[in-house]
């Protein structure tokens, strides 16, 4: 038993109910009947359930194996199932059509990003970075790297990876040291080692793509004298690219994902963009990664929930106060104490309200695709908040699912303390979270004078005016924090530098929870007056979120406004412990 199954029934919820997506005047949605949606949702569902999910203890226990000759071996079961997957079509969904995909549409392969998150994740690590590697080759590659390139990898045949990080710089890739020789035949022979490369080497395709950022001789210094670069493992005749994997990480999770350092020895690769303009072409693959991180951290909670709900409701310790299901039992299920159902409450009202915002999301990715810039200017705001704030839920959801386990959620055989190691990376990976909510602060807030941030309040405020007032005045006082934070971050950036940065985490936290409390202010109203329990169970967790998540934005905003002042008080030195 893989204590995960498919959550469809919420998931076609969203689709039909809240998004409409056979009603959507869209590229691709064309062919998309509430059948077919159905019929898609429901086989993602199955062969994830029959195919990935029982790998899930395998890759944690077995890992990878690096052999002498610099091979990755993937754990028992993995080349089966994505030869499986390949034969099925799955990893082709949201594809272009006219590359060899399906092209139905970013909001079905989010779907399946879930889906196979939750399954088995580390699995997942090896395709998920496909769309946006094919994405970024589509939008920087000479017509001769897109025939070559492209069409293989959305099929399958061939596996990419990012090549970003060094050992020296981390998230600072001003410092990075990787050269990139011109050979004066249009290659490069690129030079240097990276880190922390997912699936940098294994067994599932005979060829990997590595986009790696390197500098050319001539580069002015920092970010801004960055080239990106196209390096294939296998060389278009055949033979094989001076690269390998000199060695794999030994993680607290994600064994089954061969996490490498590779080493390049004059490389050949191919420019990718123009010079120097390596970190624009490699931002459409790292925001495409960031958006995945916080499905990443919707598909764990969502696992994580399923085995404690699972756990709570078979599971007889304690007697419940006042009436009880059975009085001559010894004991009821967890189920009869308020403070388990606080946990398991909480995170599905997350799961629940956060798949709704990434679908939602995903939705405007597809508008923005056919050439919506409002659609465009939302997704950019929200990128960094479904990564940072759906991956530190993601995780404290995990952990909270592991409490409702007691003792058993630290004990292997029980799975829940699996998912709390696979998901702690996700905080830290893609840009770390700091990172992103600096990124909302100070790039998607400030620089536009909070326009976009304006914008999408109004949403906000439009739907919780049309919500019930269970939810719809919790929800306005919640966007009124939002807005006077705003106000603060406009007024008092300029006035002490750190205090942009002093902000941003709880500037992002809050946007966070305003933006899943704004989707169950949607969800409320849709529900509202059905009578069946789908419906009824929708209204009860709209209005635990309501009365139990929502009145965070008030700290939140007391955490903005309280500025930089005592953060950055202490000299560097007091923080050393004589």
């Amino acid at each position: 038993m893989s204590g995960w199954s498919a959550p469809t029934r919420d998931t076609l919820f969203v689709l039909h109910d809240l998004l409409a997506i056979t009603e959507q005047d869209l590229p691709g949605y064309d062919t998309l009947d509430a059948e077919t949606v159905e019929a898609v949702v429901e086989s993602m569902g199955r062969f994830c359930e029959d195919v990935l999910a029982p790998l899930n203890p395998v890759a944690d226990e077995q890992g990878c194996t690096r052999n002498e000759d610099g091979s990755v071996t993937t754990p028992d079961g993995f080349r089966e199932a994505y030869d499986q997957l390949v034969e099925s079509g799955w990893n082709t969904l949201a594809a272009p059509a006219e590359h060899g995909g399906q092209g139905m549409g970013h909001v079905l392969g989010t779907v399946l990003e879930e889906y196979m998150n939750s399954a088995c994740a580390a699995f997942m690590m090896y395709p998920g970075i496909v769309g946006g590697a094919t994405a970024t080759i589509l939008s920087s590659g000479t017509d001769d790297l897109i025939d070559g390139y492209v069409e293989k990898i959305i099929s399958g045949e061939w596996l990419a990876t990012m090549a970003l990080t060094e050992g020296h710089a981390g998230t600072d890739l001003g410092l990075m040291r990787t050269k990139a020789e011109p050979r004066g035949n249009g290659t490069y022979a690129l030079s240097g080692e990276k880190i922390f490369i997912s699936g940098g080497e294994h067994d599932l395709t005979e060829n990997i793509i590595h986009l790696v950022l390197a500098r050319m001789p001539d580069a002015p210094a920092g970010s801004r004298g960055i080239s990106l670069f196209l390096v294939p493992k296998l060389l278009p005749e055949g033979e094989r690219n001076s690269l390998s994997c000199t060695s794999i990480e030994h993680k607290m999770g994600l064994n089954g994902s061969a996490t490498c350092v590779m080493h390049f020895d004059e490389a050949t690769g191919w420019l990718l963009g123009r010079e120097h303009g390596g970190l624009a072409a490699m931002f459409v693959m790292m925001n495409a990664a960031r958006l995945a991180v916080g499905v990443q951290g919707l598909a764990h909670a969502e696992h994580s929930y399923q085995r404690a709900a699972t756990y709570a409701l078979e599971r007889k310790q304690g007697r419940g106060v006042g009436e009880r299901p059975d009085p001559s039992a010894p004991a009821d299920s967890l189920l009869v104490h308020a403070d388990v159902r606080r946990m398991l409450m909480d995170a599905r009202a997350f799961a629940e309200g956060f798949r709704a915002l990434v679908l939602w999301t995903a939705l405007q990715i597809d508008r923005a695709h056919a050439g919506d810039k409002e659609a465009d200017a939302f997704v950019s705001f929200l990128t960094p908040v479904i990564k940072a704030y759906g991956s530190d839920r993601g995780f404290e959801t995990a952990v909270e699912m592991q409490q409702v386990l007691g003792g058993h959620g630290y004990v292997k055989e029980w799975g829940m303390e699996q998912i709390v190691r696979d998901s702690r990376i996700a905080m830290i990976y893609e840009g770390a979270n700091g990172v992103q909510a600096l990124d909302l602060a100070a790039r998607k807030t400030l620089k536009d004078g909070g326009e976009v941030a304006r914008a999408f309040f109004e949403l906000v405020e439009k739907d919780a005016h049309e919500a019930p007032d269970y939810i719809g005045y919790p929800l306005v006082e919640a966007l009124e924090d939002a807005r006077q934070c705003l106000v603060w971050l406009l007024e008092n950036a300029g006035a002490n530098p750190n205090n942009t940065g002093a902000a941003s985490y709880a500037f992002m936290e809050l946007i966070g929870v305003l933006a899943v409390g704004w989707m169950w202010a949607r969800m409320a109203s849709v529900v509202e007056g059905r009578e069946d329990d789908f419906s009824a169970a929708k209204r009860i967790t709209a209005r635990h979120y309501a009365e139990r998540t929502l009145p965070q934005t008030a700290t939140l905003r007391a955490r903005v406004e309280a500025g930089a002042e005592t953060l950055m008080a202490l000299p560097e030195q007091a923080f050393a412990r004589a």
